[in-house]
């Protein structure tokens, strides 16, 4: 009797892990079609991208579309300028086609000034998301651009704050506000540029004022429950903080998406850096914010703002949510917990049905929908946008490394 009940316990032990592997094999081959369906998708549009381009007889830059559906080309001096480059190193990445590479490269160089640009902080995307990536993936020293851009990113250092300002007070719209040394919330990404310039070059300076700017930050920026403010205002003088307000948000104590979405990616790469227990809680208490938000939709695509007057009828911003996939595979390489990546991947596959996914030919041969760029400018709303193509992109790339 002994040995039948052993029996039947090994058969049931047998059975149910043979059901347990058929699931998780499932699941990997449908991780696995998703990320090939991308990628191919992205082949198509991008391919007809670039002919575009490419038949221009010049080198553009695809930043969005317009009303009538043209895509908007930016010059080098463009914050965004450094993302369809980037693009195409991932595409690099994705594919293996030395297509991709060849192209990446030529619309890298092609922005090469903006290594000497110091009237605002973006240089750290601009740079970064082109030449960091050029050099990890094209095996092309661009050593000396990369320690130049953040020469450039860190004449904006203001020691007695401790931050990065990040727009010029006195120029462009920015000059009727009234501030002194306005930092964004964004600005947390451009960390990365000197963090691999004190890589490269062995020089601590730039290290030390990304880490600077990165506990200031974390000091002023956050409320009680852990949303943040887009904009804090510093005496440059005394360090002190003079206001807290928004440019991109719906009002000023409101919790602008993709300003959560910039913090959590920044103090999540800046974890990467600097393995201060401090970044990684704070990332942490950001993805709390986001995931247990009321007003955060069933299919993890944000609203352009968490607090906007008319939810559930306002835009989605589809580039909060690929800037949040791509940390939050990051975060869950940092941590045991399954849920990070199993939200990220709830995010990719609501980015990978056609709510969000453009057709092959439309959307300006943007891959993804429904961005919006500034709904106090009145500028990009309900449309494609190249950085949200490129956090796409990455978070595609982390997860399939992830599943290998």
């Amino acid at each position: 009797m002994r040995m039948k009940n052993t029996l039947w316990l090994f058969v049931g032990t047998f059975l149910l892990w043979v059901s347990m592997s058929g699931c998780k094999t499932k699941t990997l081959n449908q991780d696995v079609g998703l990320i090939a369906d991308n990628i191919a998708n992205a082949v198509s549009q991008y391919s007809l991208q670039t002919d575009v381009i490419e038949h221009s007889g010049g080198i553009l830059n695809p930043r969005t579309i317009d009303d009538k559906g043209e895509v908007i080309y930016v010059p080098f001096d463009d914050w965004t300028s450094g993302f369809f480059p980037g693009s195409m190193w991932y595409m690099y990445q994705l594919t293996g086609d030395k297509k991709w590479k060849t192209l990446g490269q030529k619309y890298t160089e092609a922005i090469d000034s903006v290594q000497y640009l110091t009237w605002h902080h973006d240089v750290g995307f601009m740079a970064g998301c082109s030449f960091l990536n050029g050099m990890r993936l094209g095996d092309i020293d661009y050593t000396p651009i990369v320690v130049q851009a953040a020469r450039s990113l860190a004449t904006r250092f203001r020691p007695e704050a401790g931050v990065i300002q990040s727009w010029d007070s006195d120029k462009g719209w920015q000059a009727k506000r009234g501030w002194k040394c306005p930092v964004i919330i964004d600005n947390m990404m451009n960390l990365e540029l000197l963090f691999e310039a004190t890589r490269l070059s062995g020089d601590s300076t730039y290290y030390n004022i990304a880490v600077s700017h990165a506990d200031k930050t974390l000091e002023n920026h956050f409320r009680a429950d852990n949303s943040c403010y887009h904009v804090v205002d510093y005496d440059p003088e005394t360090g002190a903080v003079r206001g807290k307000q928004t440019a991109q948000g719906y009002a000023d104590e409101s919790s602008w998406a993709r300003g959560q979405a910039w913090a959590f990616y920044g103090y999540t790469m800046c974890y990467r850096y600097k393995h201060n227990p401090a970044y990684l809680d704070q990332a942490l208490k950001i993805y709390n914010f986001i995931f247990t938000n009321k007003n955060l939709p069933a299919d993890l695509i944000p609203y352009w703002d968490f607090d906007a007057l008319n939810i559930p009828n306002e835009p989605r911003d589809v580039s909060a949510a690929t800037v949040t996939a791509s940390a939050l595979y990051e975060l869950h390489t940092y941590l045991s917990d399954a849920k990070y990546k199993e939200t990220a991947d709830k995010i990719i596959e609501s980015l990978s049905t056609p709510a969000y996914r453009a057709p092959v030919g439309t959307n300006g041969n943007f891959i993804l929908m429904h961005s919006v760029g500034s709904i106090p400018h009145g500028a990009e709303i309900d449309a494609p946008l190249n950085y949200a193509d490129y956090y796409f992109l990455e978070a595609l790339i982390r997860k399939r490394d992830l599943e290998k």
